[in-house]
């Protein structure tokens, strides 16, 4: 709940504006975020009331678009020129500490309402005083801001990253599992470590280390957390470098099953994540990716993969049908290790007879209730136990 910039009407149903103006003030009080309230009621004392109450601006209904567009404007850009100067790394431009610190117990909070787990990974640059002793500390600082910026394009968008300080990092990877923040932090050392640095006729590569904790109980504290993913990243650097650890002890006996999900629909994607990431499944852990149609999937290492794999498939795509999908699937040398749940607008009972006689486990027609279809998948994973 940090928004760039608040928009508030004064004249609302349950609580009027300025209780709510109150509300995030006492919320929010540690972060800049312009407020600009808006209102038919433009009298002079309601305004007063308003910057009293600690908003930054007030525009009175009927409200003039053009001189709206450029109020908004100045506050954005009031805004971002606090964010750097005060939650952004002066060197890196990623996040610093104070931002880190500050945000951080959010994830926690969030965790105890949804249970919906994540990971905290610490990264540190190997070796990084050699780079400083042999080629300077302006070449050591080129050496960091290349890095933060390698992690920042090459995480999602929800992930976040913060300099932890010196050649430390923090990444949090919400909704995110230990196996698959391992996988990604794995591809990420390989990545980077592809990298060349030039000086002086010079060519050097740099690597990293990390360790990952993932909070899957309630009672971790941020701090607790810090010193887990601080403990792992220690066995990383004590093991050779250049790699991942994590020395979480919880959950260490479920096993990693890949959930793939295939549907041309964008919006069904998304809410199909999202009812995927809400499942407690506490024998597995759950490492899902989605695909907008067969060939991607297929052509994939991951369809290749000898491990279990739970398939969503959309029995109607442009490309190629659900069921020459499901046919390819089961036609594969590792065919066994895929459980199969169609789902799709098809209700004529020789569709459902086609799916269920070329493999499928189970079978959805839409639109379905999320509650339901959870249900079905849950049952379809217990049976994998």
């Amino acid at each position: 709940m940090q928004p760039d910039c608040l928009i508030l009407d004064i004249q609302l149903p349950a609580k009027d504006g300025f209780q709510i103006l109150q509300e995030i003030h006492l919320h929010n009080e540690k972060y800049f975020i312009p407020k600009i309230m808006i209102s038919i009621q433009n009298d002079k004392q309601s305004r007063i009331k308003a910057f009293k109450m600690g908003a930054d601006d007030f525009i009175g209904k009927p409200i003039d678009i053009e001189e709206f567009i450029v109020k908004m404007e100045r506050h954005l850009q009031r805004k971002k020129i606090f964010d750097h100067s005060v939650l952004i790394d002066e060197l890196t431009q990623v996040y610093n500490r104070r931002f880190l610190e500050d945000t951080l117990p959010h994830y926690f909070n969030d965790y105890k309402r949804s249970g919906h787990h994540f990971s905290i990974s610490i990264v540190d640059l190997d070796h990084f005083k050699r780079v400083n002793d042999q080629y300077g500390h302006s070449v050591g600082d080129l050496v960091l801001v290349e890095f933060a910026q390698f992690i920042k394009s090459n995480i999602r968008s929800s992930d976040l990253i913060s300099r932890y300080g010196g050649e430390e990092f923090v990444i949090i990877f919400p909704d995110t599992s230990n196996d698959e923040a391992k996988h990604k932090l794995t591809e990420l050392i390989n990545d980077f470590s592809a990298k060349k640095f030039i000086q002086n006729d010079h060519t050097f590569s740099v690597t990293f280390s990390a360790g990952v904790f993932t909070v899957d109980n309630e009672n971790v504290t941020p701090k607790e957390a810090l010193e887990e993913a601080d403990t792992s990243l220690y066995e990383a650097k004590r093991s050779g470098r250049g790699r991942v650890e994590s020395m979480q002890k919880a959950g260490t006996n479920k096993k990693s099953l890949n959930v793939s999900v295939i549907d041309d629909d964008i919006i069904i994607r998304t809410i199909l994540t999202k009812a995927l990431h809400s499942l407690q499944i506490p024998h597995f852990d759950l490492n899902i990716a989605v695909y907008e149609d067969g060939p991607s999937f297929l052509k994939s290492n991951r369809a290749k993969e000898d491990v279990g794999h739970f398939l969503i498939l959309d029995g109607v795509m442009p490309t190629m049908d659900g069921i020459e999908v499901l046919q390819k699937v089961k036609q594969s040398s590792n065919a066994e290790v895929f459980t199969v749940l169609m789902l799709t607008g098809r209700k004529s009972t020789d569709d459902i007879a086609n799916a269920l006689k070329f493999g499928a486990d189970d079978y959805v027609t839409k639109p379905f209730s999320i509650r339901e279809l959870q249900a079905r998948i849950e049952r379809l994973l217990t049976k994998l136990i």
